[in-house]
């Protein structure tokens, strides 16, 4: 597979094209399935894994740590921890356990980031964090404390890598002059909803939101900064009966661009998802997806979108409809 470099002001850190995202294993997708996906990856030249220290505790009976117990448990059986690049997050677990959320989120105080990344790596048992995720905006927080917390684990060592998820493109600019006042590392890379389809302008995602075009614009502008999307299969709208649009993008305008990426698929030989993931991996900006599967079966459909010749008119077309 191949490896992309995160940019991060100085050596950088070499990631795998796709990043694995682990958000229901250990919780609706048991070990047995997991560890097969986990292996698959690795075999296929996977390297990215990516998870946080919520997943899934929306589930019925979660906590938020079952995800990263079971990477710990993979990674120990597997002697695989200097072969991958980690990533979790922090900054979004109900606090207290059970409250309405988002407003119970545990925050980005630098104390919060400084305990939340040792009980990260404990369960998942690790001595240093590769990719370090602010996972939802604190606006209760002065930013020049959250960025001080994350640049204090950059620099003991604990993390390589500070990133950010589902921020605004202002907050995230802003968050990079801080610490680059402040002399400590900045935000690196952003995780952020992002699809083929586009999303009606105003619609709700919550605490989620898509990727916005400043953000966009912001990442195009910035070498430093690496995108990178999750949601970006809809969830299997773009392949299953079963599974409509989401509402959010219900629009004549999806309507003719589900149209064109079936066109294109078909004279590929290809399916609608490996369409999106190589067209996200050659986009204005590249995106490189995180892949929520939950089959080795669904895996290996989304391998098969490396081996994909997304020449520039296919892209131009798609991007025109």
């Amino acid at each position: 597979m191949e490896q992309v470099t995160l940019a991060d002001g100085g050596a950088g850190l070499d990631v795998s094209s796709l990043c694995l995202g682990t958000m229901y294993f250990g919780t609706t997708i048991d070990e047995d399935r997991a560890f097969a996906i986990l292996d698959r990856f690795v075999e296929a030249g996977g390297t990215f894994i990516d998870t946080a220290n919520t997943y899934s505790f929306w589930v019925p009976g979660g906590t938020g740590a079952e995800s990263e117990q079971l990477l710990g448990r993979w990674l120990a059986s597997r002697r695989t921890r200097d072969q991958v690049v980690l990533a979790t997050k922090v900054g979004a677990l109900p606090d207290p356990p059970g409250a309405s959320w988002p407003e119970s989120a545990e925050g980005l105080s630098s104390k919060v980031i400084e305990a939340q990344a040792v009980a990260s790596m404990r369960r998942l048992g690790t001595d240093y964090l590769d990719v370090y995720y602010a996972h939802i905006e604190d606006r209760r927080t002065p930013l020049a404390d959250t960025v001080a917390g994350f640049g204090a684990l950059i620099e003991r060592g604990t993390v390589r890598i500070a990133g950010c998820s589902n921020h605004a493109a202002w907050r995230i600019a802003t968050a990079r002059e801080v610490a680059k006042a402040g002399g400590v590392p900045g935000f690196s890379c952003v995780q952020q909803r992002h699809t083929y389809l586009r999303p009606r302008p105003g619609s709700d995602f919550g605490a989620n939101p898509p990727a916005s075009e400043e953000l966009l614009d912001l990442v195009r502008t910035e070498p430093e900064l690496t995108l990178l999307g999750y949601s970006v299969l809809l969830s299997g709208a773009y392949s299953r009966a079963d599974r409509p649009v989401p509402e959010q993008y219900a629009t004549e305008e999806n309507r003719r661009r589900l149209g064109v990426l079936g066109e294109v698929a078909r004279e590929l030989g290809a399916t609608p998802n490996q369409v999106v993931l190589a067209w996200l991996l050659r986009g204005d900006p590249p995106v490189l997806p995180i892949l929520g599967v939950s089959s080795v079966r669904q895996l290996e459909e989304c391998l098969g979108a490396l081996d994909l010749e997304l020449d520039e008119t296919l892209v131009e077309r798609l991007d025109a409809s």
